[in-house]
């Protein structure tokens, strides 16, 4: 009898747990995936995927509004909600259908049940019956967060919720200031609910530049979505179908849907993670792991979100394939995180990578800022009032470009192309030396000449 049923078991059919085992059974591996809820994980059921269906969507409206300066005269539209939670449905069950597939063609074996820790080999499933494996993958991803616990906190939805509601709300309150929250006051903004933005920093996106978090929150404003800083919900007290946030400034916001996505935590609860000797990062609170995915059971790896290093559908998946090179394909491979490109989908768009202005000037003696704000042309004729922000950080001393930070249309896919010269170490003379593509917003990369701001940092005596 053979010591383990399977060379390899992941826990957790998400985009990241998909890789490693498409790869590893590539590499001739016995794979085995467990996943208790749907194939494709945060991102392709109730993440990414949809949230981007969505976003498109509420940009139709404006499209409309915008289309009268080009001569369009367009009926009065209406707006079915039904009809765009019946069609997203239908994308993402097509998507899971592809995932499921993708892992069968490979020769991995999905087991669509719960897996949870007996020791540092033996998973027990659902049902009761156990699994024995010489390598096991953790890649659980992560889960909404709500925070401390407040009255009438049962009454609150998460961005799972969200993608399910039987009806567009009239009013909504979004307590948070990061991706999800922004990019869902975007979305239902867009079609047409009274939002309501309540953060207790000092400013929206924590940790993105704050010539972005400034111009994001200024175009929010404009398109009518109150944004109160400061301050968090305290209370919510429901009456009917309608509620009522108290706030801790003294204020209280009515609303028909209250939202909390001020976070997500590991999914690391449950599992038995004990039992086989798993340690968690007590800093982060997701798994711990070393440079290679290793947690500290020699046999034991996690990826992704669970590991809470850099919660991005792209870093678990690169993560995931280099775990499966690294442990079955005889090929050491090391992720590297810097210079990962990332965008919130709020509206308007953001992209950035690389090092916010901030960092930079902790990290280099000279530090030169070159930044334009414009009217975008499509505005010239619409009339709307909305600018672009685009704005380098570059290293004084070597010229070479460490980060680049874009709020407008297509923000998301004109950093794409720019993280590959960031990654690449161009210098703001590569950039210079790029022929501009006119019309476009983009070529305000590589004409801004004078920086706007220079930094030097004095040496200490």
């Amino acid at each position: 009898m053979a010591e383990f049923d399977v060379d390899l078991f992941v826990i957790g059919g998400g985009s990241g747990g998909v890789r490693a085992a498409r790869i590893a059974a590539g590499h001739g591996a016995r794979v085995m995936i467990a996943e208790e809820y749907r194939m494709g994980g945060t991102c392709v059921i109730r993440g990414c995927v949809p949230k981007k269906l969505f976003v498109i969507g509420s940009h139709v409206r404006q499209e409309i509004s915008d289309a009268a300066g080009f001569g369009w005269i367009i009926p009065q539209a209406t707006f079915d909600w039904p009809t765009l939670i019946a069609n997203k449905d239908k994308e993402i069950a097509r998507l899971e259908a592809a995932y499921t597939t993708n892992v069968e063609k490979s020769g991995a074996r999905i087991v669509k049940t719960r897996a949870v820790f007996d020791d540092a080999h033996t998973l027990r499933l659902r049902e009761g019956n156990t699994v024995r494996a010489k390598t096991i993958l953790i890649a659980t991803g992560g889960a909404p967060n709500h925070g401390p616990a407040i009255p009438g906190i049962e009454h609150v939805i998460s961005s799972n919720e969200a993608f399910h509601l039987d009806r567009l709300p009239r009013r909504i309150v979004i307590q948070g200031g990061g991706y999800i929250a922004l990019e869902f006051a975007g979305i239902f903004a867009g079609y047409g609910s009274d939002v309501t933005v309540v953060y207790r920093g000092d400013n929206i996106l924590r940790g993105f530049d704050d010539d972005v978090r400034a111009h994001v929150r200024s175009e929010m404003e404009k398109e009518g979505i109150t944004i109160l800083t400061g301050c968090t919900v305290t209370r919510i007290d429901r009456h009917g179908d309608d509620f009522t946030s108290h706030l801790s400034n003294g204020s209280s916001i009515a609303s028909d849907k209250v939202m909390f996505a001020i976070g997500r935590h590991p999914n690391v609860a449950n599992l038995g993670l004990e039992k086989a000797g798993v340690a968690i990062n007590p800093v982060n609170g997701g798994i711990a792991v070393d440079h290679f995915s290793k947690t500290s059971v020699d046999n034991i790896y996690a990826i992704g979100d669970v590991t809470h290093r850099l919660n991005l559908t792209p870093v678990a998946i690169r993560e995931g394939h280099a775990f499966a090179d690294t442990v079955f394909g005889n090929r050491t491979v090391q992720v590297d995180h810097k210079d990962t490109p990332t965008a919130v989908f709020c509206q308007p768009e953001v992209g950035t990578v690389g090092l916010t202005e901030t960092e930079a000037r902790a990290q280099f003696s000279h530090v030169d800022i070159y930044k334009t704000t414009f009217r975008p042309i499509k505005a010239t004729m619409s009339g709307r009032d909305t600018r672009v922000l685009m704005k380098l950080v570059v290293d004084g001393a070597s010229d070479r470009v460490v980060g680049c930070h874009i709020v407008g249309d297509s923000a998301a896919e004109t950093i794409q192309a720019v993280a590959i010269a960031v990654k690449m170490k161009a210098t703001k003379a590569d950039f210079d030396a790029t022929l501009a593509l006119h019309p476009t917003a983009a070529e305000e990369l590589v004409t801004m000449r004078n920086p706007t701001a220079r930094h030097v940092r004095q040496a200490a005596e």
